[in-house]
């Protein structure tokens, strides 16, 4: 292939030497050469214009691809000269650079794309002016093929609310909002969550009435299958020997089972009852240190150790409910290390930035996997004469006193329960 350097120079002296001919030709009065070299070099002219156009039309195209985005479509240079082969090879290294960053963005679009679709948070990209620019599926499903958002979601972020009610839908909608502020291209861009709570809230309470369902149909088989059992032998029994000495004895015998039954029928159920009315919380100004001195009193073995990482803290709360928890969650935590040749149990206080962290922990032998997921669900024991509502009232009385109570525990290592409550 010819190169640009060697097509272009041969040009130009071919140029002029055609026009040194005719100017010499036309000198000297040979006029026919004269009009030959001038349409000669009119050739020669023309023939650089091509090469010219030539190069142009491979920019145009090579341009034209990029902007469709169809990098198997461009063309090669038309010379072989060193200088273009050069800028020729830069050219396809960046078009192939920027190809594989387009390859590469697409496919964090798909993968971004695709998760967010999967998710059941409905998810909103839109304008200052509420226009939509795009949404997952969820948010689909939940309003609907619309191009702007409705208006009580500008209004309830407007007003700093976090939670907005949808009146178009039937029946109405309360959603969980937040929103957060990006910048794309220099345009402001509001990233939408919108999250449908009476979902999830029904969720989990169908989930807390099934275990305690089953709790309280475990519990209650337990007592009455026996007492069904019972009953039908002595039954039997009062027909076929109505007036045998050892049937009365069955018989009494019987009534004493049934009795001690029905009684420990009647405990569940007012346990039940109990967990079921814990009273409001009549809160306090309580002293960390003066608390702890109480509970010393009320606890007997020496390895129990109480400690405050700093002094002078206090809390709000219902004093007689919070002792209570403490010594549910003491006696647990004696109970855990009762076996262990040198037990340890530990009471810290220790601020948090809006509350105070409480730790109860002990060097038992731990609580199985299995046993921790269901440690606070009511009527739930290990214990053979446990009877199951200790944690769940804890659980409770921490709850009513907008805290959260939650236990860590490692086999063979010890268990701590942890308590965190605003002042």
């Amino acid at each position: 292939m010819k190169t640009f350097s060697y097509c272009f120079l041969t040009h130009i002296l071919a140029l002029v030497v055609c026009v040194a001919v005719g100017v010499v030709s036309f000198v000297h009065g040979l006029l026919f050469s004269s009009f030959a070299c001038t349409l000669i070099s009119i050739g020669i002219c023309f023939s650089m214009y091509r090469i010219q156009r030539r190069t142009v039309e491979n920019l145009k195209r090579t341009i034209a691809c990029l902007k469709r985005k169809d990098f198997s479509g461009i063309v090669p240079p038309a010379f072989a000269d060193k200088e273009i082969r050069e800028l020729s090879s830069e050219l396809t290294e960046v078009i192939q650079e920027l190809k594989g960053n387009l390859l590469n963005e697409e496919a964090k679009y798909q993968y971004y794309e695709n998760l967010l679709n999967k998710v059941d948070t409905a998810v909103i990209v839109c304008s200052a002016t509420g226009r939509i620019d795009w949404m997952n599926k969820a948010a689909l499903h939940l309003l609907g093929d619309t191009a702007t958002l409705p208006g009580e979601i500008p209004e309830a972020l407007e007003q700093h609310h976090q939670i907005v009610r949808l009146n178009n839908q039937t029946p109405g909608l309360e959603l969980a909002v937040s929103s957060t502020l990006i910048t794309i291209k220099g345009r402001e861009r509001s990233i939408i969550t919108l999250k449908n709570i009476h979902s999830a809230l029904e969720k989990t309470e169908m989930e807390a009435w099934q275990k305690l369902i089953r709790v309280l149909t475990h519990e209650i088989m337990n007592s009455i299958t026996p007492i069904i059992s019972l009953s039908d032998t002595l039954s039997e029994r009062s027909r076929e020997y109505p007036q045998s000495e050892h049937t009365r004895t069955s018989i009494s015998q019987g009534l004493d089972i049934i009795h001690r039954r029905c009684k420990g029928l009647m405990e569940f159920v007012e346990n039940y009852r109990k967990l079921t009315r814990v009273s409001p919380p009549v809160k306090t100004c309580i002293e960390v240190d003066a608390f702890f001195e109480d509970l010393k009193g009320l606890v007997a073995e020496h390895y129990v150790r109480f400690r405050v990482a700093k002094e002078g803290m206090v809390w709000n709360a219902d004093r007689p409910q919070m002792e209570q928890v403490f010594l549910n969650l003491l006696k647990n935590a004696r109970e855990a290390c009762s076996r262990r040749p040198s037990p340890e149990v530990e009471v810290v206080a220790e601020p948090m930035a809006n509350g105070i962290r409480f730790l109860v922990s002990d060097n038992g032998e731990g609580i199985l996997p299995e046993v921790k997921e269901r440690i606070f669900v009511p009527f739930f024991t290990t214990k053979p004469n446990g009877s199951g509502i200790g944690l769940s009232l804890c659980r409770q009385v921490v709850s009513l006193h907008g805290g959260r109570i939650y236990v860590e525990s490692e086999l063979d290592k010890g268990t701590r329960f942890v308590m965190e409550l605003p002042r």
